[in-house]
């Protein structure tokens, strides 16, 4: 059911006027009504109470005297007045003395009405009963009815009071126009553009001033309210963007964090597994060349398996030192003009033996003519080396590999293609990042640190290629194409491989290490040259020993007790009969930071740990080791 009291404020204005207009005009119309009623009631008893005196006094007479004749005449001269019903005269004793009827002549009133003096209203008709007094002595009683026409009085009112309660009530609805156009219509324009604001929340809306001053205040106050509510607003919207922004970033965070906490966890178990594996054929390899019955080809079988384990932990460390060089931006490449063939016979040389332990056959197709790029050679190789160990390594034993070099307009194109385990086409983006490997089973045939593909990536794209992985499924073997622009205008100059004084041995060594294995065993291997060796365990040692022997070559070491490798190198570079001394630092730091701080302190070479017996060779000019 609809409210019958309007919702709108315009409505209620109206309705209130016109109501009030209403209620004042019907109070007004019957308080004039009453009053009328009251003195038409006064004035006809006024009229009827002289009518009686006169007509009394005129018929003293024939009352004293008995005139019937002169009575009946007197009172018939009331028909001239169209009010007056009937008139009754009664002697004394209530006897009807002379009478005159407009209608009902000859009825005449009871006596208990000439008894009852005074003014009384008989339906439409109001009755006067008044004796006549003559020197204090009753004469006589006259009665007078007269028509008394207040239904019709009352009507004529209501048609009054209607007809002016309409006009008054139009009236009234046109004043309330007016006052609207000054009043209601500036609290209707807040009204609707406070409803714009809430419902498209545009708190630029404004409102107009009205001239009017009080009204005008209120338009000013809703106004400074709408702007600072918008300012408020705005500030708390930007609030909510930000905090929105800084929640989205702090779950990206903590899924990161969780993310790499996991990678962590899973890198340190695949990091304590993968050097434990070298680890403990080589501990079994030193128990077996310790037994007194082994045979020499027993011998060479161990040695051959130490140093195929020796190798893999040495692959394993510098492919997470060259990781952690590219994730902190320290990995310097050094370009030249190159051959892109050498880089990948380099490749395949190095993956040679690992090939043939797994009994595979390598087809590798390259171009006869030179493929010319500007790179740096080993990182390439490096690049095709871990495709191909990967290759080799996810591939079942006896299946074949490809290895494809193609030059175009476009660049050039290196394919290394197996029939091996594959992977899920999903994973052809996730199985380069660092530490995910496609198979991650505890029943894997190969393990890893996962390190390898992420590695080749970053060193191709460093170099201005792509490096992409293809599989149609797990078994269906995988592809892996390197793609490199045909040139690269960055140049740098190519560092200088070590290297001795030409095919002159240099014949006296001195070794400076606090590693006292390191130090024995880096001496054996260099006796078996031909050369003098010295040995120190400490850095003050080493410079006592120095001055007393006067080596050819020096290999220190950098962190050491007493003097450090640097501040031993710079004494040694004072010392009097060493001034062509060849100083190598060895040390397990390899960053770039730590070579250049090598050469500041006067080293002509830098070597990180373990040292290859060719490394020895080149710079002692002695023979190198068979491959």
């Amino acid at each position: 059911m609809k409210p019958i009291w309007p919702q709108s404020l315009e409505g209620r204005v109206v309705a209130v006027v016109l109501i009030a207009t209403f209620f004042a005009l019907t109070v007004a119309m019957a308080a004039l009504a009453i009053y009328d009623a009251r003195a038409y009631r006064d004035a006809v008893t006024a009229d009827l109470t002289t009518q009686a005196e006169i007509l009394g006094r005129t018929n003293v007479p024939a009352l004293t005297f008995d005139d019937v004749q002169a009575a009946q005449e007197n009172i018939a001269l009331m028909r001239v007045r169209p009010t007056m019903n009937s008139v009754a005269l009664y002697k004394p004793d209530g006897r009807l003395f002379a009478s005159y009827g407009r209608d009902t002549f000859g009825v005449m009133p009871s006596q208990t009405l000439v008894d009852s003096a005074g003014t009384r209203i008989d339906g439409q008709e109001i009755v006067l009963v008044q004796p006549i007094i003559e020197s204090r002595e009753k004469v006589g009683t006259i009665v007078l009815r007269a028509s008394y026409e207040w239904q019709q009085r009352l009507a004529s009112y209501f048609v009054i009071l209607i007809t002016v309660m309409v006009a008054s009530l139009g009236i009234a609805l046109l004043v309330t126009s007016f006052l609207q156009a000054r009043i209601t219509k500036p609290i209707l324009s807040i009204t609707g553009v406070a409803r714009k604001v809430v419902d498209e929340g545009d708190f630029s809306l404004r409102v107009d001033r009205t001239g009017t001053r009080e009204m005008d205040v209120l338009v000013d106050a809703f106004n400074r309210m709408l702007i600072e509510v918008g300012e408020q607003t705005e500030a708390l919207a930007a609030s909510n963007r930000f905090l929105e922004s800084e929640m989205a970033v702090r779950r990206r965070a903590e899924e990161a964090l969780r993310a790499a906490d996991k990678n962590k966890d899973q890198f340190l178990a695949t990091l304590a597994h993968e050097l434990r594996n070298p680890l403990a054929p080589l501990l079994n390899g030193v128990a077996i060349l310790r037994l007194p019955s082994r045979t020499e080809a027993e011998s060479a079988k161990v040695v051959s398996m130490m140093e195929r384990q020796v190798k893999q932990m040495v692959r394993l460390i510098d492919d997470l030192l060259d990781v952690s060089r590219i994730a902190t931006n320290k990995l310097v490449l050094r370009m030249a003009p190159m051959d892109l063939r050498d880089a990948a016979n380099a490749a395949v040389e190095t993956l040679a033996p690992f090939i043939r332990d797994r009994r595979h056959t390598l087809h590798v197709d390259v171009p006869s003519t030179p493929v010319p790029i500007i790179a740096d050679s080993t990182r390439l190789a490096q690049v095709f080396a871990n495709l191909l160990h990967n290759a080799a390594k996810f591939t079942e034993p006896g299946k074949e590999i490809r290895l494809t070099v193609s030059s175009t307009p476009e660049g050039i194109r290196v394919v290394v293609k197996d029939n091996g385990i594959g992977f899920e086409p999903s994973m052809a983006t996730k199985i380069f990042q660092l530490f995910e490997q496609a198979d991650q089973s505890l029943e894997r045939v190969q393990a890893g640190l996962g390190v390898g593909l992420t590695l080749a990536r970053r060193l191709v794209e460093l170099h201005g290629g792509t490096l992409e992985a293809r599989s149609e499924g797990r078994g269906r073997g995988s592809e892996f194409v390197v793609a490199l622009p045909a040139t690269n205008p960055a140049v740098p100059q190519a560092d200088t491989a070590p290297t001795g004084r030409g095919n002159q041995l240099l014949s006296r060594v001195l070794i400076v290490d606090d590693n006292v294995d390191f130090a024995l065993s880096l001496s054996t291997l260099i006796r078996t040259y031909g050369s003098e060796v010295r040995v120190a365990n400490d850095g003050m040692d080493g410079l006592a020993k120095a001055k007393e022997f006067l080596p050819q070559i020096a290999f220190l070491d950098i962190g050491m007790p007493k003097l450090n490798g640097y501040d031993l190198a710079r004494r040694l570079r004072q010392l009097p009969g060493l001034e062509n001394c060849v100083l190598v630092a060895v040390s397990g730091w390899g960053q770039a930071e730590d070579r250049r701080r090598a050469q500041e302190a006067g080293f002509d070479h830098h070597l990180v740990k373990p040292v290859e017996r060719d490394q020895l060779a080149q710079l002692l000019g002695g023979p190198r080791s068979p491959a």
